[in-house]
């Protein structure tokens, strides 16, 4: 069990380690929701990380995603992973570079006990989102929708409804660009709601 006095979490809200580090969570996409997502749930001390995605390091991902440029090229899970061990050795982080589909959606995620939706593409985020409430009811889930842009950050908001969470403006999209800040603000959200979630005494 890890002593919170006497590592990277000392300054974590007391108790709160304990619950976190014992907690799975399932992260669909790897790109700038799901990288950041992952990057702040490890340094709060989440303990396991289920991470899917098929693409590659590109220069362009550089302005809102947790990667280097000496990872372009790189399959963007086996980056992430190396990253996020850098941060917490401890922590056990499980890739599978993939593409998510209707027959894997479930299997990949069964074990985690709370999932991310991080897909760019209107039609995948359907599809994952479907797929996880007809086979996993009942878990968890974070999705966003409406990162694109740059300030306007009063229109970010969260919307919970039973176990399905959705945070962003719901309103922008991907023809506008997209820029660290606005990116940084609905993972961050989003991170905090999980980390609510998991630091819930069962």
């Amino acid at each position: 069990m890890i002593n919170e006095e006497t590592n990277a979490f000392r300054d974590n809200p007391s108790g709160i380690t304990f619950f976190l580090n014992r907690s799975s969570v399932g992260i669909a996409g790897a790109g700038g929701i799901g990288s950041n997502v992952a990057a702040i749930l490890i340094r709060a001390g989440v303990g396991r990380l289920v991470i899917a995605d098929f693409d590659s390091v590109e220069l362009p991902n550089l302005n809102r995603q947790f990667y280097f440029t000496d990872q372009i090229g790189y399959p963007k899970v086996e980056a992430l992973r190396h990253n996020l061990e850098l941060i917490n050795p401890d922590a056990k982080i499980e890739i599978h570079n993939r593409i998510i589909d209707e027959q894997n959606a479930c299997s990949i995620f069964s074990e985690c006990d709370f999932l991310v939706e991080a897909f760019d593409s209107a039609e995948a985020k359907v599809m994952l989102l479907e797929s996880w409430l007809t086979g996993l009811p009942g878990r968890p889930i974070v999705a966003c929708s409406g990162l694109a842009g740059y300030g306007r950050t009063d229109l970010i908001r969260v919307d919970r409804r039973q176990d399905f969470t959705l945070v962003g403006d719901q309103e922008s999209d991907l023809s506008q660009g997209t820029l660290s800040a606005r990116v940084g603000i609905v993972a961050n959200m989003m991170a905090n709601e999980i980390i609510e979630f998991l630091a819930r005494p069962s």
